[in-house]
């Protein structure tokens, strides 16, 4: 399956660069595609727990996805 969600604090091609390399590490996490303008990300997993465990990685990087608590706002 392919999804596709918005997250926060994209920022800069080091972002893209750090969240492609650590979905990339989740198991059957694949084809991580970052359009940093609009501020999705896209890729492909294979079931709910993949989907879940990608969503809780991007909270803990600091890309929580749009709608969840953002941690770097409270911090700043």
């Amino acid at each position: 399956m392919r999804t596709k969600v918005h997250i926060q604090n994209l920022k800069c091609g080091e972002c893209e660069n750090t969240i492609i390399n650590r979905l990339s590490e989740v198991k059957n996490i694949s084809d991580v595609e970052i359009n940093q303008e609009q501020s999705t990300i896209a890729f492909d997993y294979h079931t709910s727990h993949d989907f879940e465990a990608a969503k809780h990685l991007l909270s803990q990087i600091g890309y929580p996805i749009v709608g969840k608590e953002n941690k770097l706002k409270t911090k700043a």
